[in-house]
């Protein structure tokens, strides 16, 4: 079996799916490997890296046409779906509850398509679970972003001239990237409080130090599935606003990480709050890409309003490319050889991972949005 590594064309991206190291695990396992010329070059993967692993430099045309499947870390555009052959498989992220042309798209061409963002979080997916990797990166790199704008430092610091108490840090979301956050927050000396709509995470903030702030109500007895937040009511948004607010004008810096699965990214902070927030301030909101937790972050820009410093970042995973390319590409490493041997693929549909992830199958739609 073929496997063909693509080059992103995405703004922004540097990620590249497979790395050398992971092209010679492919190599040893008896599949071929095939990598477009300079795919891994924003990696710090040079071509002689993946020639000295054993994988085959080309264009990417070539992919196309002898690969058996193609893998990538954003969905295809139009243009190389174009390329497609019948029977081809592709494996890249496609968030398809929220783009159901692409997967229409490639479906039409008779092509196989696996979504690594769909991968179902059970304990046996952990080692393929392309969205906790890549946000565990993501949520570190948001405290160093939160950092490197504020005005203050982390650490109490007691010098001769007097001393410096620590910045206070508050973190919206205990997912994989809010505890990372607070990982990274908490090893920087700061001072660190979160919150997040699932009592369950309470235990999870308070173990890394954290102190946690949680709203009493009846809706919190269900709003999670399949450890995402689920889609709260307008009302506990509002309860969820006042118990937070003392905490949100206090802090130094906020990250707000808040997405729900197949929709829109709530709004936790409201222009009329970040008026109330401390002059120098500085947010960085993880969710920008997906409409934003914050009313007036815009995406890849610093916006300061109020006197407050807003950043809306987005792919923070790409600015640290090198690491999560190598994290990326031992998920998808760990999914195809789950989902096929050398000589072909396993279609269990009633496998979990399997039918989480299988999109399309030879042309036919199999999934609903």
């Amino acid at each position: 079996m073929k496997i063909g590594v693509l080059k992103e064309t995405a703004p922004n991206e540097k990620r590249v799916a497979i790395t050398p190291k992971i092209a010679k695990d492919y190599i040893d396992k008896g599949y071929e490997v095939l990598v477009e010329k300079n795919a891994g070059l924003a990696s710090s993967f040079s071509d002689e890296d993946y020639k000295k692993a054993g994988a085959k430099i080309v264009d990417k045309d070539t992919i196309f046409k002898d690969a058996d499947v193609i893998g990538k870390i954003n969905p295809l555009t139009d243009e190389e779906i174009e390329k497609l052959k019948p029977g081809q498989v592709v494996i890249s992220m496609v968030y398809h509850r929220l783009h159901p042309e692409t997967v229409e798209k490639i479906a039409r061409k008779g092509a196989t398509l696996f979504s690594m963002d769909a991968i179902p979080r059970i304990s046996r997916a952990q080692n393929m679970d392309v969205l906790s990797s890549q946000s565990n990166l993501a949520g570190y790199k948001a405290v160093i972003l939160g950092a490197d704008e504020m005005t203050k430092i982390f650490p109490l610091m007691m010098t001769a001239a007097g001393t410096i108490t620590p910045a206070k840090v508050l973190i919206y979301g205990v997912g994989v990237a809010g505890l990372q956050a607070i990982a990274t927050a908490k090893r920087l000396g700061a001072q660190v409080e979160a919150t997040d709509v699932r009592p369950e995470t309470k235990e999870q903030a308070e173990s890394l130090g954290a102190k946690f702030i949680s709203v009493e109500d009846e809706e919190l007895e269900n709003v999670s599935e399949g450890g995402y937040a689920k889609e709260v009511s307008k009302e506990f948004l509002e309860k969820q606003k006042q118990a937070v607010n003392k905490s949100l004008y206090d802090a130094d810096l906020v990250v707000t990480t808040a997405l729900v699965q197949g929709a829109k990214a709530p709004v936790l902070i409201t222009e009329d709050q970040i008026k109330n927030m401390k002059r120098g301030a500085v947010i960085v909101d993880m969710a920008v890409e997906k409409g934003g937790n914050v009313e007036l972050s815009e995406p890849d820009k610093i916006v300061e309003k109020h006197g407050v410093k807003i950043i809306g970042k987005t792919n923070l995973p790409s600015t640290l490319a090198t690491n999560a390319s190598e994290l990326y590409a031992k998920n998808l490493y760990n999914f195809l050889t789950f989902m096929s041997d050398k000589d072909k693929f396993h279609f269990n549909t009633d496998e979990e991972i399997t039918k989480g992830t299988l999109l399309a199958k030879d042309g036919e739609i199999l999934v609903k949005n």
